[in-house]
């Protein structure tokens, strides 16, 4: 396999419970979940942002952010539209794709799932290039 800096995986979810989409609580706890699970280091406690109705295309819903040292974890709800966007980033290399889309899965009810996995900084230096 060639080296690589890190994984990214997002996950887009539809048809999922609204109630709880909406749940402030159920965000900040599958944060802490995730963290926990794939043994990342949270450096701050989860933020989550309630976001209000824009009137354009984002109906409001909750969004919530954890910085790892590996380096983030974001989930954004969409309740009224039975939606969730989320993604795992992390500088470990070989996560659990079918675990990370599984959980969001069944923490949010969700019907359907759209998935990606990005190989992240694949000229990733092997050495420090500036002393």
């Amino acid at each position: 396999m060639a080296a690589h800096f890190g994984e990214h995986v997002t996950v887009d979810g539809y048809g999922g419970d609204p109630e709880r989409l909406n749940d402030e609580e159920a965000v900040y706890s599958a944060l802490i979940e995730m963290c926990d699970s794939l043994h990342m280091r949270p450096l701050m406690k989860p933020l989550i942002i309630s976001a209000p109705d824009n009137h354009i295309k984002d109906p409001g819903g909750w969004s919530g952010f954890v910085m790892i040292a590996e380096s983030h974890i974001s989930i954004h709800t969409f309740p009224k539209r039975r939606f969730l966007s989320a993604d795992v980033y992390t500088c470990q290399n070989g996560i659990d794709v079918e675990f990370v889309t599984n959980y969001f899965k069944k923490k949010f009810k969700l019907q359907d799932i759209e998935q990606h996995f990005i190989k992240r900084g694949t000229h990733y230096p092997t050495k420090n290039l500036v002393p």
